[in-house]
């Protein structure tokens, strides 16, 4: 029997109670983030083995009060056990915590405090570290005072054209600096007037000078790997520029079909307008822009790919990105871009990318969360099976995976999925007898790809 879900950011199975300080780990990095469960009993591919009475009757004398004292701030999980079919496993829950950043007792804070990325849990850099102390305080980076820029750093003809444009109220307001600090652009603090982060990085003359990385990175590759460039451009500046600029040469290296009409001539777009607009403002609002990284796009034979720096901002996660569920990490930002028609919300922009591409008849894209980023990967072709074969759930998995790699190894589709070696065979050699996967090579050589 399997265990109805499968791991994610707030879920995780482990076969046998560890003998080291990994659950001590995982319901750290379950309290930074949005609250989880770790399930005991239970193997990597979702199989429920069980623990022994034994076992459980003493991990329940101990597990809650020795994570209540290893923990600062303290933790309180709630330890249980639970039948399922003939089985029993041990459930250790937590909800998201209210004093973050948490961290191992014994440990340093830069040594012991742990994050959810994906299904795993990985040692927080000092820049999440940041991030959670912000969020616990209600503070959003964006907000933060700029203390080695100028009130001067601010273009004010760029801050007049954003009032002038505004949907609501285009005006300039009488009130100006009031109307400065109530959008974020500029702050006090102890009796000086400093620029913020969203103001700078909205309205700044120069802004990579405070934040080198903040700028997009824009590739037009051969093929379907990255290994030759045909067309590059850095988009700097304002935000918005970059917006402008990087939406501009992404279109402008994809395919458009012309049909007339009468007298008319109408073009389409190989894949949806909607969508690479609301990718790439989603990765300019909810990047973290405290990580010293760039945003990339890079422009594939069968894909587009904007990657984004920093994880999903707040309970958002693979699995609820349909839900329409709204949560912003940079504020201000967020506002701005609103209030020039940009954006609505973001779930509501992540909704319009599944469904233009569900209109277009295109093969569904996919948005995934990797160490420290946000991948949005927009299929360039239609769906096209090999053959007409029937494929399972599983077996699509690992078809899936070739939407971003040309070719795989057997280990690769094992780490990925963190499936069993001989499950990994058994659906990679339906995959090739249906006539979706080929096989090359022999021995540790041996690669697969799409037939």
């Amino acid at each position: 029997m399997k265990y109805p879900e499968s791991e994610s950011s707030t879920l995780e199975f482990k076969e046998s109670i560890p003998k080291n300080n990994q659950i001590l780990k995982t319901i750290i990095g379950f309290c930074n983030q949005n609250g989880g469960k770790l399930i005991i009993g239970i193997e990597n591919d979702g199989t429920i083995k069980g623990l022994e009475k034994e076992e459980i009757e003493k991990a329940l004398e101990y597990l809650d009060k020795s994570i209540y004292q290893d923990t600062n701030p303290n933790i309180i999980p709630l330890v249980y056990a639970q039948t399922i079919g003939n089985k029993t496993v041990l459930i250790v829950e937590v909800s998201a915590g209210m004093n973050k950043p948490y961290h191992i007792r014994s440990e340093p804070i830069d040594k012991g405090t742990y994050i959810r990325l994906g299904r795993s849990t990985a040692l927080a850099t000092p820049d999440m570290i940041k991030e959670l102390s912000w969020a616990s305080r209600g503070q959003a980076f964006d907000t933060l005072p700029m203390h080695l820029a100028k009130i001067d750093d601010l273009d004010e003809d760029k801050i007049k054209n954003f009032f002038l444009k505004r949907k609501n109220k285009q005006e300039i307001p009488e009130s100006y600096n009031k109307a400065l600090a109530s959008y974020h652009i500029i702050t006090d603090e102890h009796g000086h007037r400093y620029p913020t982060v969203a103001g700078i990085l909205l309205f700044g003359k120069e802004p990579q000078r405070f934040f080198p990385d903040s700028f997009m990175i824009c590739s037009r590759f051969a093929g379907l790997e990255g290994r030759q460039a045909l067309a590059t451009l850095d988009c700097t500046g304002t935000l918005l520029e970059q917006y402008e600029e990087a939406y501009s040469f992404v279109l402008s290296k994809l395919n458009r079909s012309f049909t007339i009409t009468g007298k008319v001539r109408q073009e389409k777009l190989e894949i949806p307008e909607e969508a690479i607009r609301e990718a790439l403002i989603n990765a300019l609002i909810h990047r973290n822009y405290n990580i010293n990284s760039t945003t990339k796009i890079a422009i594939f034979d069968n894909r587009v790919v904007i990657l984004s720096p920093g994880g999903f901002p707040g309970p958002l996660s693979e699995k609820n990105l349909r839900s329409g569920l709204t949560y912003t990490r940079n504020f201000a930002i967020a506002k701005v871009f609103r209030e020039l028609g940009f954006s609505e919300r973001l779930g509501t922009g992540l909704l319009k990318i599944f469904s233009s591409y569900e209109e277009y008849g295109l093969k569904e894209p996919r948005i995934i969360e990797g160490e420290n980023y946000v991948k949005y990967i927009l299929p360039r072709v239609r769906e096209q099976e090999p053959t007409r074969a029937i494929i399972s759930e599983e077996e699509k998995s690992i078809r899936n995976l070739f939407e971003v790699a040309s070719e795989l190894s057997m280990a690769d589709i094992i780490a990925t999925l963190q499936i069993p070696r001989s499950t990994a065979g058994r659906r990679i050699n339906l995959l090739i007898k249906k006539g979706i996967l080929r096989k090359t090579g022999v021995g540790s050589s041996t690669r697969y790809s799409l037939a």
